[in-house]
């Protein structure tokens, strides 16, 4: 055995290696090179051998030091991050509830039933769940995607947001380069959601809601109630030439008991008896009324709603661009890991 490390120690010919280097090493530079490069590149090379004999794999030794780009994220990228990742889980809680209502809505009322099922596409329930569907998925996308930095995700909800900004922008365009025939649709669906108002019970809730908020009747006055077959002057019943209790300028019966019989026979009376059973005015001059009111209020709400849905759009872009920065460098480093492999150090025998 000790003759045995005597000759491992005695440098034979034929073990001896060859340390000439060729032009394939990378310590000799390419035909071409400046002298700077050469300088550099030694220089490298000396920190590599002064690291260890780690085959460059420590990343805290000092040519690594010297080589990676250090790319980090700012304590306002956290705090934007993580502000986005609230505002969309308060969102998407958001849209959990008003999915969850509608549903509700439509089973309660036994919408799904088979002789119902042909006119689900008009129950207004069917909106609550349109709009709780599209507000859960999009703002659960922006959430996940804040929260893991998936940039998928960030990027599916940043055009999501755009093309919503969009479509408000030319919704609010039209309605006001278009007001007259926007009152016109207004109209149509008040008259229609008066015909049916006691049949669906979501539209006798938003008519009555419309006509004790505004104090008014009807959509252009209190006759108009005589499209309805229950409240027409020709009906049986005790509804006949009638209007809602919601119409009656006091249904409190002493203060305290809900009339609901207040406003029958009110369409045979005339304006002046009538005016003080009922509202006279319909609703939809109480809602021209009321926008010209709160025109501060309503412009100022849309471009508050405005500016969030830009903000986030900015905050979706700053967290883009940071991680297609971290990308890159990723990337510059495993090229020059790839393109600089130095030899490693020969350990002494």
């Amino acid at each position: 055995m000790r003759r045995y490390f005597l000759l491992k120690r005695i440098p034979l010919p034929w073990l001896r290696r060859d340390t000439t280097q060729n032009e394939s090493s990378p310590l000799i530079p390419k035909a071409g090179s400046t002298k700077e490069n050469v300088e550099e590149l030694s220089h490298v090379t000396s920190e590599f051998h002064q690291a260890g004999p780690n085959d460059g794999q420590d990343n805290n030794s000092p040519v690594f030091a010297s080589v990676q780009p250090h790319h980090r994220y700012s304590l306002i990228d956290y705090f934007l991050k993580y502000f986005l990742f609230l505002c969309n889980l308060v969102f998407t809680v958001l849209g959990l509830v008003v999915l969850g209502l509608g549903m509700w809505g439509l089973i309660s009322k036994e919408s799904f039933a088979q002789e119902k099922i042909g006119s689900i596409g008009t129950d207004p329930m069917l909106i609550l769940v349109t709009l709780g569907f599209v507000l859960t998925l999009l703002c659960l996308s922006g959430c996940v995607g804040a929260l893991r930095e998936n940039c998928s995700l960030l990027k599916l909800f940043s055009a999501a947001v755009l093309v919503l900004i969009t479509a408000q922008v030319l919704v609010a365009i039209m309605a006001y380069s278009l007001g007259d025939q926007v009152g016109g649709y207004l109209r149509s669906g008040m008259l229609a959601a008066m015909v049916r108002y006691q049949d669906d019970l979501d539209l006798r809730f938003i008519t009555d809601e419309i006509q004790s908020n505004l104090q008014c009747c009807g959509a252009d006055n209190y006759r108009d109630w005589e499209i309805n077959i229950y409240y027409n002057c020709s009906a049986p019943g005790v509804l006949a030439c009638g209007v809602p209790a919601t119409c009656c300028v006091d249904p409190l019966e002493n203060g305290t008991v809900w009339n609901s019989q207040c406003g029958v026979g009110a369409q045979q009376l005339d304006e002046f008896t009538a005016q003080s059973v009922i509202f006279l005015g319909g609703c939809l001059g109480g809602i021209s009324r009321w926008i010209e009111q709160h025109e501060g209020l309503i412009g100022t709400v849309g471009i508050v709603v405005l500016g969030v849905q830009i903000l986030t759009v900015f905050i979706t872009t700053r967290l883009l661009e940071n991680k297609s920065a971290i990308f890159s460098w990723q990337d510059s480093v495993f090229d020059s890991e790839r393109d600089c492999k130095f030899p490693s150090p020969r350990r002494p025998i």
